[in-house]
């Protein structure tokens, strides 16, 4: 790997005929249609394997046609408009949040950047186009994609779509942060933003072994952007019905949970182009195989890598609860920013010391002593918040059990004990009102008890 800048070569983009551009562009969408099609599917039978069910299995063979009778299903269902809606937009929301969703997938390459597939005898590159900026491009798209989301909540006109709406819009804002330093990372070791150039820096080793630390932010933030669990805040049904959807119905709310299963994909495809190697065959295939790389072959290898991450995804859901609200936004602001930014940084320095022809002894030792600092760092801020916490524990313990303390109710543990409610006495005792009126035997009087034993 060159430790200067990647030299672009995009000379090869560009050159398709149109009736050309159109057969790719209508590949790219086909892809992901089949791919979403098969990924609902995937996600019902996997969780009901998990969770010791059968899962669908009526329409089709096993059930494989699942997806598409749901999508028929939701086209004949009534449309409704809500009385208070603001129309124009809440129309328009569904298409917002769906079409990014389908526009970043033309700068994915799904093979080498060289003319090594024919197509009615056309000679071209297995990728729709390229930019130079291919990478920055993504990131606009899927930022456009989450307005879709905010539009809808506040269209809506009822409570629950719009905290829904505000949910994913701070949401948004807290991970995109993080996912931009991981792309960074990878900007500053290929010396290119295009996709293909960052898939030929892949040659020798993948940047999952070279960054791992960005790989892992990037997959928890890509989480987090798709609304999926355990960061499906926009739409817990648990305690917003539905969140941003709950007053769509019929093909509009098709359309969301289209655009989410194609930014599973979307989302997928990107992680596999700059951390996974791309079209690239895995190691040991590779290896042993000097034509894995070449011809039709690294589009099947493409795929697998999307369909493991996409399998990713159906695992956390049928794994981990739905996280709190405070948590979620903890940890993007409290973990993964600084810890991207300082993996930004440490990466960047590296990289300079490389282009100054530093041995490599000598970036170790660097490195090291960065991280020995930040341990020590904060082994000593440990130190001053537990001698902190130490000091307001007789206090806390004196005032008794606070079940707001932490700005949410919470149960005592073992041991602790909840305030007393206070309680005011009533002004007068309330009478006993019965169905057979005021005036009755049994009204509890001893009376009535004589009365009745006579």
């Amino acid at each position: 790997m060159s430790p200067f800048l990647a030299a672009e070569d995009l000379s090869m983009f560009g050159r398709d005929p149109w009736w050309l551009v159109v057969v790719k562009a209508v590949f790219c969408f086909a892809f992901l249609m089949v791919t979403v099609l098969f990924s609902i599917v995937w996600e019902r039978k996997v969780v009901a394997w998990m969770q010791l069910r059968i899962g669908p299995n009526r329409h089709g063979p096993w059930g494989m046609l699942q997806s598409l009778a749901d999508g028929v299903k939701l086209m004949l269902k009534e449309d409704v408009i809500v009385k208070r809606a603001d129309k124009v937009v809440y129309v328009l929301a569904p298409i917002v949040a769906a079409i990014p969703a389908f526009m970043a997938i033309a700068v994915i390459p799904f093979g080498p950047a060289g003319n090594e597939i024919s197509i009615f005898g056309h000679r071209t590159t297995m990728q729709l186009t390229d930019l130079p900026i291919a990478m920055l491009y993504v990131l606009a798209v899927a930022s456009v994609g989450i307005y879709g989301i905010v539009l809808a909540g506040w269209s809506s006109g009822s409570t629950y779509p719009l905290l829904g709406g505000l949910r994913s819009c701070a949401q948004m804002i807290s991970y995109e942060i993080a996912m931009g330093a991981a792309f960074a990372s990878v900007f500053l070791y290929s010396g290119s933003m295009s996709t293909s150039t960052i898939v030929e820096q892949q040659h020798d080793r993948w940047y999952i072994l070279l960054l791992p630390v960005s790989f892992i932010l990037y997959i928890v933030t890509m989480v987090g952007e798709t609304n999926r669990a355990p960061f499906d805040m926009p739409e817990s049904e648990g305690d917003l019905v539905g969140g941003f959807n709950t007053e769509y119905s019929s093909i509009k709310f098709a359309m969301f949970m289209l655009a989410e299963y194609v930014n599973m994909v979307t989302v997928s495809a990107v992680s596999t182009t700059l951390f996974l190697g791309g079209w690239r065959a895995p190691w040991p295939i590779s290896t042993l195989w000097a034509g894995a790389n070449h011809g039709w072959w690294p589009l099947l290898w493409f795929v697998i890598k999307v369909q493991l991450l996409l399998f990713f995804f159906i695992w956390l859901r049928g794994t981990l609860p739905r996280v709190r609200y405070d948590q979620l936004m903890k940890l993007g602001w409290k973990v993964l920013i600084p810890v991207s930014v300082t993996w930004l940084m440490l990466v960047a320095t590296v990289r300079a010391l490389r282009n100054a022809h530093y041995d490599f002894a000598d970036i170790a030792l660097y490195v090291g002593g960065g991280v020995l600092a930040l341990l020590l760092l904060s082994f000593v801020a440990d130190m001053f918040r537990e001698k902190a916490k130490e000091t307001e524990q007789p206090a806390v313990q004196e005032a008794g059990f606070d079940p707001m303390a932490g700005g949410f109710p919470v149960p005592p543990l073992p041991g602790q004990e909840l305030p007393p409610v206070p309680r005011r006495r009533p002004r007068r005792e309330r009478e006993l009102i019965v169905s057979g009126g005021s005036d009755t035997v049994s009204d509890g009087s001893s009376d009535g008890k004589e009365a009745s034993d006579g």
